[in-house]
């Protein structure tokens, strides 16, 4: 009992120590470094600093390939990793405890097996990873970009810790604390919107000529009429990884394109960042 009220203690103190180093020197320019944070009320802007505290005090960070992760490195994917949970709880954060970051992109071992059983292994350049039950591995080249663009790593890989929290990540967060919304109906409005998405994707790539390398930059703007990024299509998963950053980041095209999708993960959320980001004024980011 002793061990467990000083192990329960020390976590009660690294966390109202988070909570003080977030002061009124180090708060109002963190929030204000997030662009998609505009428009939080006051009641909102104390949950997320109490949220970003949790993170700070409840998870490990550790540099990767020499980096040195800085208080203020922290303090931002923190605030940005806290926002998907601003209307949950953090406990949906619990089972693991590292954050591993590297100065940018970083190569993962990969495997498929193709039709005739054969396992191809490959290494793919990647910017963030979320392994079940283990660490959130994040570049912070792109963890740092994502306070200005429209797709943030940080998010995308903390909505997969939610998908992963009841199991395998499939697109479907566990719902037992949401008894207003019923898996049968997510999963039905989650596959009919993924299988719309990729039906959308293969008709821009139909568009995209033949001499035009579909990787390429010069490529993006055919991509760009895309309400979601390209990687949206690789599965479920991905899917409402991908949906969940432009759900609070660049929340117009998502919305207009598919309304139930977007008042669904409203619902899971408890948030409503479209309105709440015209509500402050925020116009829609212009896309490349």
């Amino acid at each position: 009992m002793l061990r467990w009220l000083t192990g329960r203690a020390a976590r009660d103190h690294a966390f109202e120590q988070a909570l003080d180093s977030l002061d009124t020197r180090v708060w109002p320019p963190l929030l204000a470094r997030h662009a998609f944070l505009a428009g939080l009320d006051a009641r909102e802007t104390e949950t997320l600093r109490r949220h970003t505290a949790w993170i700070l005090a409840n998870k490990a960070f550790h540099g990767a390939h020499g980096l040195r992760v800085t208080p203020d490195m922290r303090r931002s994917i923190a605030i940005q990793a806290a926002l998907p949970v601003l209307g949950l709880d953090t406990s949906l954060y619990r089972g693991w405890t590292q954050i591993v970051v590297y100065p940018g992109g970083f190569l993962v071992r990969r495997a498929e097996t193709d039709e005739a059983g054969v396992v191809h292994e490959y290494e793919q350049e990647t910017s963030g990873e979320s392994w079940e039950g283990g660490p959130v591995i994040l570049s912070w080249e792109d963890a740092r970009a994502g306070t200005d663009t429209q797709t943030n790593v940080v998010i995308h890989e903390f909505a997969h810790k939610l998908d992963q929290r009841d199991g395998d990540a499939d697109g479907m967060p566990g719902l037992r604390a949401h008894r207003d919304l019923d898996p049968r109906h997510w999963r039905e409005v989650l596959d009919r919107t993924f299988d719309d998405f990729n039906a959308w994707l293969d008709e821009v790539e139909a568009l995209i000529p033949p001499d035009v390398d579909p990787e390429s930059d010069e490529a993006a703007g055919w991509y760009a009429e895309l309400p979601l990024d390209p990687y949206a299509a690789q599965d479920p998963a991905e899917f409402f990884a991908v949906s969940s950053e432009s759900f609070f980041i660049d929340p117009w095209a998502m919305a207009a394109a598919w309304p139930d999708w977007y008042r669904l993960l409203a619902r899971y959320y408890r948030q409503d960042p479209l309105r709440r980001l015209e509500d402050a004024g925020v116009q829609r980011p212009v896309r490349p």
